[in-house]
């Protein structure tokens, strides 16, 4: 099955992991307080982030090959779906409790969820953004509940 240059499943995926965030921001409006400053770190992974968003949806002409085969195409919709219904499930149980678990579920199901979907959509710039992000993200997770 070949992809085109916009994934709509991919709007959709982002769009879903990014529901729990905005419920945050607008319940907690002093928002998440960052107690370990690592500049370096932060602008890593904020690239990676909004390089993984955008890669999710727009694919760039000559850095992605589409799916490899329509079983791939469905294991693509079926792990993003567990994948991002994982994400909300656990904000949504630990959405009042900060816990080494909570910090390291939300920054691990969100690097795999990026990762995987570059790996199966042959998306070389997808890839490259959940590289970047995956570590930096899940870092500055743990560094802040540690």
């Amino acid at each position: 099955m070949e992809a085109k240059w916009f994934n709509v499943y991919g709007l959709i995926f982002v769009a879903v992991i990014l529901i729990p965030n905005v419920i945050f921001a607008m319940k907690c409006k002093d928002g998440f307080v960052n107690k370990w400053n690592n500049k370096l770190v932060e602008t890593v992974e904020q690239i990676g982030r909004f390089a993984c968003f955008i890669l999710m949806i727009f694919q760039i002409p000559g850095t992605f090959f589409g799916w490899y085969s329509q079983q791939a195409f469905y294991l693509y919709l079926i792990a993003d779906t567990l994948l991002a219904a994982a994400y909300c499930l656990i904000w949504l149980i630990c959405f009042h409790k900060s816990s080494m678990f909570r910090a390291l579920a939300l920054s691990i199901i969100p690097s795999v969820l990026f990762l995987l979907s570059g790996i199966l959509i042959r998306s070389i710039s997808l890839i490259a953004a959940a590289a970047l992000f995956a570590p930096s993200h899940i870092l500055i997770s743990y560094k802040n509940v540690k």
